[in-house]
């Protein structure tokens, strides 16, 4: 059994007097290579640039620092992260179920449903549900999503093929566009809007005076 004592391990890197190694290969504010010098060296040009001296490579012989403004460093070091947490992509699954003798209105309804989804760069579960009788006419529900996967080929494609699973039939579509693609045209979409709206504002104030 072990224990860890003194607390967790910061996963900060050191900086300034926290480095305690004789001497560091140095690299300067814009990235240009100084080379081996002493801890105490590196220090005083740190001083000179009004930077800070951090270690960015623990490991090499010797460790290799860095002179930054090491408060600016984590400051975009933290929005670059938000902003990649921002756009990752969440695969998400959607789910349309449908029955084999749908009437028209209602399959154009659900088809619009799928399209909808598709555009948004999720993949859709397409369930067709027999009962009774119709569990004796698989191919009711085969024809149903042959029939929507054509309709909504140019979004999207069969990624999973019709199988049945007791008494459904599922079908799996992908999207064509990945969801980063579909969250940035969103974005873009709703900027557009916002930039016509302003616009229009801008062409018809409020509070003119109605002409006679």
């Amino acid at each position: 059994m072990w224990c860890t004592r003194g607390g967790p391990i910061s996963a900060e890197p050191r900086i300034n007097d926290r480095i305690r190694v004789p001497e560091v290969r140095l690299v300067g504010p814009s990235g240009e290579q100084v080379g081996i010098v002493p801890l105490a060296k590196a220090l005083e040009l740190a001083q000179e640039y009004d930077l800070d001296l951090v270690e960015v490579a623990a490991n090499a012989r010797p460790p290799v620092c860095k002179l930054m403004d090491y408060g600016k460093f984590k400051y975009e070091s933290a929005m670059k992260a938000r902003e990649a947490r921002r756009n990752q992509a969440h695969t998400v699954i959607k789910e349309m179920k449908l029955r084999p003798k749908i009437d028209p209105h209602d399959y154009d309804t659900k088809k619009g449903h799928v399209v909808r989804f598709l555009k948004q760069g999720d993949k859709v579960k397409i369930t067709i549900m027999f009962r009774g009788r119709e569990q004796s006419r698989p191919e009711l529900g085969y024809r149903l999503l042959q029939r929507l996967a054509e309709d909504v080929q140019d979004l999207g494609f069969v990624e999973s093929n019709p199988k049945q699973d007791g008494r459904n039939m599922i079908m799996v579509l992908g999207p064509h566009k990945k969801k980063t693609e579909a969250m940035a045209e969103a974005r873009e979409a709703q900027a557009a809007r916002k930039g016509k709206s302003g616009r229009q504002q801008e062409s018809d104030p409020a509070g003119e005076p109605a002409e006679a």
